[in-house]
């Protein structure tokens, strides 16, 4: 199962039925769990723990030092989780002493080309489509899916279940739920499918509709939106999550596009 054209450096650790093929480069300080693949050419830096049935794809790069001036070769991780998929081309940078780690998590697919920066904490069932650019320090929740070719500012945070447009410029916070396309990137409606997909119920799905047609729809600012939220929306976790997402936001959330009305069905439209 490990080629004999492969450079395995003999203090890696690598778990039984693990499959290494040709040529792939594993440093020492590395960790690979049961049932993973890695494909010929694929690069397993010093500090990667790698998960489970993971499989690491041909000239992928995984652990590699930080693209951050402020590195001075700090002993950091990169960390993916079980069953995940890193696709051919894709980079991911070991943390920094920020975070000390970089984080994908489990049931993740990061499809080729797209690169992932030092500290980014990613969850569980999240995809990064072809050339997505990750920048430092960014947080995306479990299932976000960010559309191909997007670009991330650093420090950003990204909501779970998000839905963000192919070639997107995220430079704001996108709070949970919600899908985001334009540019500027503004709201585009709730992310209906990834939610029915996921076992949302038509009562919930309204629910999150009233509470971002309040947020984005009805021409409050973002202060006179909570209000309302609080005092008119009845309890739930999703709701608290919202209202947490939005008060603890350090880089704003962003805006809804300027001249959209509702729909019948409560989206947005043009």
């Amino acid at each position: 199962m490990l080629h004999h054209l492969a450079y395995i450096h003999p203090d890696a650790k690598i778990a039984d039925n693990v499959t290494v093929e040709p040529f792939a480069y594993i440093e020492a300080n590395v960790e690979i769990g049961e049932g993973s693949w890695i494909g010929a050419h694929a690069v397993i830096k010093n500090g990667s723990r790698i998960g489970n049935n993971c499989k690491i794809f041909y000239s992928a790069v995984i652990s590699q030092i930080p693209q951050d001036l402020k590195f001075e070769g700090e002993d950091t991780l990169t960390i993916i989780g079980d069953n995940t998929a890193i696709r051919e081309f894709a980079t991911i940078s070991k943390g920094t002493k920020d975070r000390l780690q970089t984080v994908i998590g489990k049931n993740c697919l990061v499809m080729a080309y797209a690169h992932i920066a030092h500290d980014c904490i990613i969850g569980n069932n999240c995809i990064i489509v072809n050339s997505v650019q990750v920048a430092g320090h960014v947080v995306i929740d479990d299932f976000a899916v960010i559309g191909g070719t997007a670009a991330v500012q650093q420090f950003v945070k990204i909501g779970k279940h998000v839905m963000v447009g192919g070639g997107s410029l995220v430079r704001k916070d996108i709070p949970p739920y919600i899908k985001v396309a334009r540019e500027p990137l503004s709201y585009a409606g709730l992310n209906l499918v990834g939610l029915r997909r996921r076992g949302f119920s038509s009562e919930k799905i309204g629910e999150l509709q009233e509470i971002y047609r309040t947020i984005y729809l009805k021409g409050y600012n973002n202060s006179q939106a909570l209000h309302i939220i609080e005092s008119e929306i009845a309890e739930s976790p999703e709701k608290e999550e919202i209202l947490q997402f939005i008060k603890t936001s350090k880089k704003g959330i962003m805006p809804a596009s300027r001249g959209n009305k509702v729909a019948s069905n409560g989206e947005e439209e043009d």
